[in-house]
Formats: C-alpha cells, structure tokens, sequence
C-alpha cells in the first residue's frame, strides 16, 4: 500500500477527521472514495471499462483512438 502526504488547511483537516469518526472509517478511506468518485481508477479498469465500451460500439482500436482524438481537439477548439 502506497503513502501519500497532503496539505489541508485546519478547517477541512477537522472535518475530515470529524467525518471520519461520525462514520466510524479512516481518513484514507473517505479519500479514496473521493477519488474512485471523481473518476480516478487504476489503469487495468480504465483498459476494462475502454474494452467493454469499443465492444460495444463495434470499433476498432484504431477507430477508437481516432474518434477520442477528433473529440478531445474538438474540445479545447470549443
């Protein structure tokens, strides 16, 4: 299991460490569901969920990259 260390300022350190023990769980635990809720998963789900979803869109690899390509230019031309 990794270590990280962060900086919060004392007010939300204190919530933190208050929710944490109104909901009876450890502070890393109540970080990784923020994290899993933003989104972020390790690389082997991304590359399952990316799988499934090419299935079922009946892509090609390459048709996939290609689309995420168009999209993501499309994005930050908008």
């Amino acid at each position: 299991m990794g270590r990280l260390t962060i900086s919060l300022d004392d007010e939300m350190h204190f919530a933190l460490k208050e929710t944490a023990t109104r909901q009876g769980r450890s502070i890393g635990s109540i970080i990784e569901e923020g994290l899993r809720l933003r989104g972020i998963k390790p690389i082997a789900s991304a590359k399952v969920l990316v799988g499934h979803a090419r299935q079922q869109a009946q892509m090609s690899e390459s048709d996939a990259v290609n689309l995420a390509n168009e999209e993501v230019h499309a994005e930050r031309e908008g």
